[in-house]
């Protein structure tokens, strides 16, 4: 798939307030400080779709955006640490929540995870919420340029053993990408038109 155009539709912090259009919906989800929005701007070729920030949390709407008129890439916020007060956290939390769990639209959620870092409770936590509410998720796997390509499938397969040491009978459809060398975009881009 080749994104011919990507625009922003509308920031809410409601579900009941997202594009009611019947639209298949992606969404983007991770810790915050994963690199999820230099992440889209590399999928859209848009270097300012999303907004970068040098502090994390930067996103704290939820986020649509219409690509190629057929679809919407959703940017949600991080959940973890972030410069946030703890009644916003919980803000983040319930209409997250309420999102993955009203939306109809939704196809797929990428849950970004950065390379870097050995498994976190709360990446785990998360993702077994997903599986639990039986919502489709693949992962992404942020920052590979960060680390050395002979570390990077090691990396990749330890961390998915440490799923399938959970509660994991099988482990979900991963992609391992480079915001800035584009490693994974045509991987992402055709899982993504598979779907449509």
């Amino acid at each position: 798939m080749r994104v011919k155009s990507a625009s922003f539709v509308v920031s809410n912090a409601k579900v009941n307030d997202c594009p009611k259009s019947s639209l298949p919906e992606f969404a983007f989800i991770g810790r915050s400080n994963v690199g999820k929005s230099s992440l889209i701007n590399m999928l859209t070729d848009r270097k300012q779709l999303a907004k970068t920030s040098g502090k994390p949390g930067k996103t704290q709407l939820i986020n649509h955006f219409l690509i190629n008129k057929n679809w919407h890439l959703v940017d949600l916020p991080g959940y973890g640490y972030a410069r946030v007060s703890k009644k916003t956290k919980k803000e983040f939390q319930g209409f997250i929540t309420s999102y993955f769990l009203k939306r109809k639209q939704l196809i797929n959620a990428f849950v970004l995870i950065d390379i870097r870092h050995d498994p976190q409770a709360i990446d785990m936590e998360f993702m077994e919420w997903m599986g639990t509410q039986q919502i489709p998720f693949s992962i992404i796997f942020t920052k590979a340029d960060k680390m050395s390509e002979n570390k990077i499938y090691p990396t990749v397969s330890a961390y998915l053993n440490a799923m399938l040491e959970g509660i994991w009978a099988e482990t979900p459809t991963h992609f391992i990408t480079s915001a800035s060398s584009s490693k994974g975009k045509e991987e992402v881009l055709e899982y993504v038109e598979s779907m449509l």
